[in-house]
Order: structure tokens, then sequence, then C-alpha cells
């Protein structure tokens, strides 16, 4: 199945946009992720100088005083890189807390592979980093090089490379090319850059296959206690909206029911109004309940599916939204009930919030999970305390052992990713 559509006046864009447009999007965020990746990246190469000289001093028994600070900066900048990774994909649990001791941790599998994650990060991690953070102002620089000319100093490098001394205008407008080239590089590059750089730390800081066993139970009980939770917390809403809404309505048909019951005989025609306010009351009634079942599981999804329901959402949503959903196969009813749930809240807070001009909303499967992206061109600075329903949002999605990805900066623009096992 596949739809793209902007729901305000229901043109299709051009595909080839579509596709600058997600690498020019993929590109940022790996840069971002490339920025992070150096800062941390700088931190393990300090860590792993100061490990280098512990370990040099033990040879001469000083290093041995030192062991417990080495180890102990050597845990925190590993965490550190794990809230990280956890922020930009899946969620990375460490093994819990690691040896401070020299003698324990020698023997600690953990701390090996913390070791051989801090020899790799402090150096080709650093060097990518360095890239991520050099490569877009390079790019700048050179792109931009004919407005900075005028300003530049006589016999000053024309281009970010040092070759080159600009002359006139045409020598100035040659350097662009060069700067278009090292925006293509990013593009074509930055998104490998940024996996590379963060694959060391998912296969070494993870935890080893001696805990594997006991964290999956871990994080099972925290899945149950989130779906229980989850739970819970929507049965307290339906019965709110049936207390609040149904039942204070069909109390007043029964009390105006019974007033024209009693008047019917002595003034006909006050029983009759008192009726068509009973009537008025009984469809409101009815109109409750019928919006209380379609917050339980939409009938929209059984009767067009994912992509239709999404659609409906983005033709309601004030802001103009465009979908893009390709499905090959139909997920779990449950799992496609979230996803629509998932995309009405975002979209709500979006209208309510972002102060955007449009939103995309992407649907894409495969590998037996259910990957979307909700992003808007709005001020940013989403915060999952603010009570803006994202806490509610990923209660739903560990329910289903799915994992959700937010990036707000402040200016925006926000990209809220979510990733659900398609179930069966």
């Amino acid at each position: 199945m596949s739809s793209q559509q902007y729901a305000s006046d229901g043109a299709p864009k051009p595909r080839i946009r579509d596709i600058v447009v997600r690498s020019a999007g993929a590109a940022l965020v790996a840069l971002e992720k490339l920025a992070g990746g150096f800062g941390t990246a700088v931190l393990a190469l300090a860590v792993l100088l100061l490990v280098t000289v512990t370990a040099v001093a033990s040879l001469v028994g000083v290093g041995l005083l030192m062991a417990p600070s080495a180890l102990r900066a050597l845990h925190a900048v590993a965490e550190r890189e794990r809230d990280r990774l956890t922020r930009w994909g899946p969620e990375l649990i460490g093994p819990g807390p690691a040896p401070t001791q020299l003698r324990p941790a020698l023997a600690d599998p953990t701390t090996r592979r913390e070791l051989g994650w801090l020899a790799t990060h402090g150096t080709l991690g650093l060097l990518l980093g360095l890239l991520g953070v050099l490569l877009p102002l390079v790019a700048v620089r050179d792109t931009a090089f004919p407005l900075l000319y005028p300003f530049a100093p006589e016999n000053a490098n024309s281009t970010s490379i040092g070759i080159g001394v600009a002359h006139t205008w045409l020598d100035a407008l040659a350097v662009v090319p060069l700067g278009l080239a090292w925006i293509a590089i990013i593009v074509g590059l930055g998104p490998g850059m940024a996996r590379l750089q963060a694959r060391p730390g998912r296969r070494l800081l993870s935890a080893g296959p001696d805990a594997d066993l006991s964290l999956r139970v871990a994080e099972l009980t925290a899945t149950r206690a989130a779906a229980l939770d989850a739970h819970a917390t929507e049965l307290r809403r339906i019965e709110r909206s049936l207390h609040d809404g149904t039942q204070n309505r069909i109390v007043n048909v029964t009390v105006l029911l019974g007033a024209a019951r009693r008047m019917v005989a002595r003034d006909p025609a006050g029983a009759d109004e008192l009726l068509e306010r009973a009537q008025s009351a009984a469809e409101g009634a009815l109109a409750e309940l019928r919006s209380v079942s379609r917050s339980i599981l939409p009938p929209v999804l059984d009767d067009r599916g994912l992509e239709g329901a999404l659609a409906g959402l983005a033709a309601d949503c004030p802001v103009p939204c465009r979908v893009d959903v390709e499905t090959p196969a139909r997920c779990a009813a449950s799992v496609e009930a979230t996803a629509y749930f998932i995309v009405a809240e975002a979209l709500t807070n979006i209208a309510k919030h972002s102060h955007a001009q449009h939103a995309t909303v992407t649907v894409r499967s495969h590998d037996g999970r259910l990957h979307l992206q909700i992003k808007d061109d709005g001020r940013g600075g989403a915060d999952e305390t603010g009570g803006s329903g994202l806490t509610g949002m990923r209660r739903r999605i560990a329910a289903h052992d799915g994992n959700l990805t937010l990036t707000s900066p402040p200016g925006g623009p926000t990209t809220l990713e979510v990733d659900l096992p398609c179930g069966s």
C-alpha cells in the first residue's frame, strides 16, 4: 500500500523532492550524531590517556593508587556514551555496577569490553566526530566564499583546503563547486560515518552474552509494568468518559422522560417539549458512546486500514500534513491501533504547541517492524516532562516492546520516531 498526499489540497508532490528532503534530513541528523559523538570521543581520548598513564605507572606501584579513579572515569564515559546512543536508537542497557578496584576489574568482561570501546572511540570515533564538525564549516565557507570575497585579506587562500588565491570575482565563484562537493560528501557519507562511529559502542557497551538473560527478564518485567500502567490509564480514561459524559446524558434522558410522563395528561404541549429534549439528550448520549468506542479501537482501521485511517487524521489536522505509507502487509490490530493513536496524539501536539506550517507522517514496514516518523517544521523544544502526552505515548509503545525517539532542538524541527513489532 502506498499513499503520498497533502491533506490541505490533495495535490501530490514530486517523488524526487521527497528523496532530496529525506536525504538532507538524514544528513543533518547524521551531523548531529557525529557532533555528539565527538564530545564523548574527546572524553574517551582523555580517559584513554589516563588509563595508559595508570597502566605504565602501575609497573612501579604508583599506578595502583590511580587505578580506582581511572576505572571510575572509564565507567562514567562509557555510561555517557550509552545514554547518547539510546537517544538515537534502541535502548542500550549496561550490565549494572562495574568494579572500580583493579583486581576485580581485570577479571570483569564488561571492563575489558569498555576498554576496547575506549581505544576505538578515542581514535576512530574522534576522527569521525571531527569530520562531522569540520565538514559543515568548510562546506558553508566555500559555498559562501563569493559573499566573503570582498572582506578577505589580500593573497588569502580562496579554498578551505589551502589551494588557490582569488584575484577576481570569477576566481571567487570558482570556489562554489568545491563547497557543493563538500555538501555532496556530507549527504552521501554522513549517515554511514555516523553508523560507523556508533557501531563499536553498540557492540561493546551492551551487556555481554552472560548477562543477556537476566537483562531480558528485567526488560520484560519493566515492559509488563508499563503495559499494565497503560492499560489501567486507558481503563480510567474510558470510565471517566462514560461517567462524566454518557452516564450524565442518560440520567438526563430518564429525568426528562419521567417529567414528560407526569405532564402528558395535564399539559400535552409541555410533555411534547420534554420528549424532544429527551430525544436530543439520547442522541447526545449515543454520540458520546460512539466516540468512546472509537477511542478504544477505531472502526476506520478495519474499514480502510492504517493508510486510510492516518489520511483521515491528516485531513482533520489544522496544520497541513502529508502522509506517506508503505506497508506491504497488515500488522496486528493492536499494533495498528497503537500507531493510529500515536499519530493522533502527535498531530494534536503539533496543532496545539508547535506553531508549525507543515507536518509529515511517514510509515514503513520491513523485517517484521513498523517504523513511524512524525516530523514538523515548528519551533521545537518538545519536553517529555511538560505534559505534552509523550509519557502516555511511551507507555503505549513500551507495552508492545517498541522504541520511541524524540529529536526536538529549540527552533525545530521536531522529529518523533517510533519502532514497533508488527505482531502476528
